[in-house]
């Protein structure tokens, strides 16, 4: 069998593809899996990590701005984008996959265009609440659109093609253990561990607060433990940043900034509280393990959809939500103490979270591209 999975820009359009591959090979060892992305988006570290190989392809979003600038965007985009195609169909010549797998993002566009024009099965997935425009575009050709909020199928219209499966989560996070996971870290009984990031590539304007943070923290010697995760883009400018607004981070070995968690299943297990952005793959993951959270949505993201998910939880009970522009650094600081001191609401918080959890997520999505795949076949 073989797959090619498309979809980028972003981690949350990744993960989930790099989940599926894995649930393939768990099903059928033999699976040839390739993906296709941008040039320029975090595919390009995350996917050749995993040891999958990953075809690139010059493609580049539309702009919402009317001015001269946004029109001439647009136009390169347009441009772009029939190049890619193009390109894309060459590449599926190549590799003949027995379905085409979109996760969303302008740069999933071209590939399963290309698909479809070529009558190779299509199945996309869009883990938002509020479907994106690539997923609008290409719902109505593709065989199955696999959803993870009933409001997402609403939106595409509804219809048997349209089927909520939930977001797969990667097996990592299924097997994950509490108890392990704080051994690993040495964390006691009574330790409390807050773990935060803002993504791979982090964010500037919350990593600034971030650092006034750890400050706040070092300054009043908080007894839990704190580890943050820049990202790439700080790794080298937060460190002094903190220095300067007082976080003496030796003398306060509880309290850790990291450039990237890269044993987040464990660090997500082991945590008592998560604070982060509200990407639909991280929801997923922090449903399945039950954590309760402080959701930052970023403002930055297409049509709004990172609050539209992080209210979905909101609403469930599962996490409580705190807009960037409010997420000052003492106001990040009296949230965590706050709720680090009330365990019953960090407990009903993990066990509302796990009610949004799609448990069988990853089944139901193989049985979909299976059935797509033999529709395809017929």
């Amino acid at each position: 069998m073989k797959l090619y999975i498309t979809g980028g820009g972003t981690g949350g359009h990744v993960t989930p593809g790099l989940a599926i591959a894995r649930y393939f090979e768990h099903k059928h060892p033999d699976t040839v899996i390739r993906f296709a992305g941008s040039e320029r988006g975090i595919e390009n570290k995350l996917v050749p990590r995993e040891g999958y190989p990953l075809d690139a392809i010059e493609i580049i979003g539309l702009s919402r701005s009317l001015s001269p600038k946004g029109l001439a965007h647009n136009v390169k985009a347009a441009k772009l984008a029939v190049g890619a195609v193009s390109k894309a169909k060459k590449l599926l010549q190549k590799a003949r996959p027995d379905c085409v797998i979109g996760c969303g993002g302008y740069a999933s566009f071209a590939v399963v265009k290309a698909a479809q024009q070529m009558g190779i099965p299509t199945v996309l997935l869009e883990v938002n609440a509020l479907p994106g425009k690539v997923t609008k575009m290409l719902s109505k050709k593709a065989d199955r659109v696999l959803v993870c909020f009933e409001q997402a199928k609403e939106l595409l219209g509804g219809g048997d093609k349209i089927i909520v499966t939930g977001s797969p989560v990667r097996g990592e996070i299924v097997t994950a253990d509490r108890t392990r996971a704080r051994a690993k870290f040495g964390l006691g009984e009574t330790d409390q561990l807050v773990v935060s990031f803002w993504g791979s590539m982090g964010a500037k304007y919350m990593n600034e607060h971030m650092a006034g943070l750890l400050a706040l923290e070092c300054k009043n010697n908080v007894k839990y433990h704190h580890v943050h995760a820049s990202g790439s883009a700080a790794r080298e400018w937060m460190p002094r940043l903190a220095a300067e607004k007082g976080a003496d981070l030796e003398r306060h070995p509880n309290v850790k900034l990291v450039e990237y968690i890269y044993d987040m299943d464990d660090r997500l297990a082991a945590a008592d509280l998560v604070v982060c952005r509200a990407g639909a793959a991280t929801l997923g993951e922090l449903c399945m393990l039950g954590r309760p959270a402080i959701l930052v949505p970023s403002p930055y993201v297409a049509e709004n959809h990172q609050e539209k998910n992080a209210r979905a939880l909101e609403a469930a009970g599962g996490c409580t939500v705190l807009l960037e522009k409010d997420a000052t650094p003492e106001k990040l600081y009296e949230m965590i103490g706050s709720m680090l001191s009330d365990q019953d609401r960090l407990r009903r918080m993990g066990h509302d979270a796990t009610k949004l959890a799609a448990h069988d997520a990853s089944e139901q999505i193989y049985q979909q591209i299976m059935q797509a795949i033999a529709a395809g076949k017929r």
